[in-house]
């Protein structure tokens, strides 16, 4: 009987291991927010309200990621795909966001036209050959 048990699961162990491979789902054009301050926060909610409107965002995911620097404010960074697109430093008293998140939203747009460019071109690959 401890037999019958044990091999009926790890059948079903093996058919649950092999059925969730099927079914993986791929998650991409993220927002990820990484920011402590409240201004930071303020940054990532405009940035993705802006990012939502953006068409064509698959295989991009984007960290808005702040680091406190003490007795100056704030550092905000952009990073497209792991890779730093955008920085901006905002004082302890904030200053104007709307500028900041527009000028961030037009690097990320640059960035991934320049990336979808290079995927394309065999002139720009990446061997250099």
């Amino acid at each position: 009987m401890m037999k019958y048990f044990l091999s009926t699961l790890i059948v079903l162990l093996a058919l649950t291991h092999t059925s969730s491979k099927a079914q993986e789902v791929e998650i991409d054009g993220l927002v990820l927010d990484r920011s402590i301050s409240r201004f930071g926060h303020q940054f990532y909610f405009n940035f993705s309200q802006l990012w939502r409107d953006l068409p064509d965002t698959s295989g991009t995911n984007v960290v808005i990621k702040e680091t406190v620097l003490p007795r100056a404010g704030t550092r905000l960074e952009v990073l497209m795909n792991n890779e730093l697109v955008y920085v901006t430093f905002m004082g302890r008293r904030g200053g104007p966001l709307k500028e900041r998140v527009e000028s961030a939203m037009f690097a990320i747009m640059d960035a991934m036209a320049r990336a979808r460019f290079k995927q394309h071109s065999p002139d720009l690959a990446a061997s250099g050959w």
